[in-house]
């Protein structure tokens, strides 16, 4: 292989099975060579390839990134390689290495480990090296590690998230420990976080080549299911990404759509996260490498000039849509009418609004004396609730618990759920609850404006309110309070949810807003 790889200038390869016969023979450029396409699918998850690279060297290098990538992608046995003598063309030393059967617990307590181990370098005569023994070895404490992951492993999927910015690193860092919180809500097991900033987003794969084979790596170490992107992806993106990592790619809105479909109860519910998710799936069902594009829907009763399976699926998915639209439609109207029939008593309506996992429910529920459920998830609540609240001075309001809102919230979503939303219309006054003990509150409250603002409801009387005051310290209130005033102008009053006696100011201050707003109006 030396000589033959000296006198043509050209790196050359082998990979040997186990028995040491050659299965492939591999010729590549002067400065690398390329591995045959395996597909990582074929491989179990507690054995390596069965195959073992030899390959020349020209330029007097080690083992390169390439060849550790190649190791770790293909799962190869061992991956070596052979220095030449450009002169005599006689192999020098042999740089060897082979994969590690590492645990999750240790790659996370070690985070600069790397996946692989390097045998002493030496010459081809004096390597001394029992592979079958040392395979056999790792091959057996893979198959430790992997039943020992197992057992703790419950069915929940196994997720890596990553998030890649073009701006600030630490921006960066507080929407992906938003996506984490996400993803716990949404049931799964978040394994790892990958960041990467670059220059500009790649339209292919998002990330760059490097990071891309970092995760690949990544999430075949760590046994992971599915790749959560913390961004919108094109269809073409999610393609590439999942030809290359051979794993389920979703994104944030996905993401988003999915625990939605978790919390829907009620039948408007589901339904309004049925034509969410039809109207973010539309636009992605294009040729792609499962589709039937090329197949018509022919046979008996399906004769003529037909039409593919691709625009089968979107004519059903269109049909689907518009039935949906026509129910949802048909809700809004029926709770347009129950709203006609509140506001004949004439009792003001306050709507608690803000983003979720903020408290809303556990505020209602202790305002009210109700059960509604309330947890500390994200998006808990899905369905409008409204409960009647006595305030001091013997007035009584009707009080709404609405669904919570997040930053970028998928467009199909606030589509579908738009005559849900139309409840807080009818509000008097909004009541914008704030988890205080989050370092994002700011920019939270600055998210929930904004969607307040698209649909057209911040013109209705707010107040602010500063939940979870007990977690925090008074300097951060008073921070907060003095921003609050600041920015928006709005009045807040700090409180617990969880302590009914914290909230006899917010109470007397929704009196006096709901007295001041029907006196404006009598006026009027």
């Amino acid at each position: 292989m030396s000589e033959i790889s000296n006198e043509t200038g050209r790196q050359v390869g082998v990979l040997l099975d186990r028995k040491g016969y050659v299965e492939y023979v591999m010729v590549g450029s002067a400065k690398g060579i390329e591995m045959p396409d395996f597909g990582r699918v074929r491989v179990g998850t507690d054995r390596f390839r069965g195959l073992r690279c030899v390959h020349t060297h020209l330029q007097d290098e080690k083992l390169t990134q390439d060849d550790l990538t190649d190791l770790a992608l293909l799962r190869l046995d061992l991956m070596s390689i052979i220095q030449v003598d450009r002169k005599s063309g006689l192999p020098g030393l042999v740089y060897s290495a082979h994969l590690l059967p590492t645990s999750a617990e240790i790659l996370h307590s070690e985070s600069d480990e790397k996946p692989y181990e390097f045998l002493e370098p030496n010459i081809p005569s004096q390597l001394d090296v029992d592979f079958p023994s040392l395979i056999n070895s790792l091959e057996s404490e893979m198959a430790r590690v992997r039943q020992t992951a197992r057992a703790k492993q419950t069915n929940r999927d196994r997720v890596i998230l990553v998030g890649v910015t073009t701006g600030y690193v630490d921006e960066a860092e507080e929407s992906m420990a938003e996506l984490e919180e996400l993803a716990t809500s949404a049931d799964v097991v978040v394994l790892d976080k990958i960041i990467q900033r670059r220059p500009q987003i790649d339209p292919k794969t998002v990330l760059g080549r490097g990071k891309l084979d970092e995760l690949l790596i990544r999430s075949m170490r760590l046994g992971a299911d599915l790749i959560v992107f913390d961004a919108e992806l094109s269809p073409a993106q999610v393609r590439s990404l999942s030809e290359a990592t051979d794993l389920k790619v979703i994104d944030r809105p996905q993401l988003i759509l999915d625990i939605f479909a978790q919390r829907a109860q009620s039948r408007e519910g589901k339904l309004q996260v049925e034509l969410a998710q039809l109207k973010y799936l539309l636009p992605r069902l294009v040729i792609g490498q499962n589709s039937a594009f090329s197949r018509l829907a022919g046979g008996i009763g399906g004769r003529g000039p037909g039409e593919t399976k691709l625009e089968t699926d979107r004519r059903r998915v269109r049909d689907r849509i518009a039935q949906l639209e026509r129910q949802v439609d048909s809700l809004g109207r029926q709770r347009q009418e129950r709203r006609k029939v509140r506001s004949q008593k004439n009792l003001p309506v306050v709507s608690l609004v803000g983003y979720t996992n903020a408290g809303k429910s556990t505020l209602l529920n202790t305002l009210t004396q109700s059960e509604v459920y309330a947890e500390k998830k994200m998006f808990a609540t899905l369905d409008p609730t409204s409960r009647r609240l006595r305030l001091p001075f013997e007035q009584e309001v009707i009080i709404n618990d609405t669904v919570g809102f997040i930053r970028d919230l998928p467009q199909p979503l606030v589509a579908a759920f738009r005559a849900t939303l139309e409840e807080i219309s009818g509000s008097d006054l909004l009541v914008h609850v704030v988890d205080t003990s989050n370092p994002r509150a700011l920019q939270q409250i600055e998210s929930v404006a904004k969607i307040l603002g698209d649909l057209d409801l911040n013109s209705i009387p707010q107040i602010i309110v500063l939940n979870k005051s007990d977690l925090v310290s008074d300097d951060v209130i008073a921070d907060l309070q003095r921003q609050i005033s600041l920015d928006n102008q709005v009045d807040s009053v700090a409180i617990s949810a969880i302590r009914k006696d914290s909230l006899r100011p917010l109470t007397e201050r929704i009196g006096t807003r709901v007295m001041d707003e029907a006196g404006a109006t009598q006026t009027a």
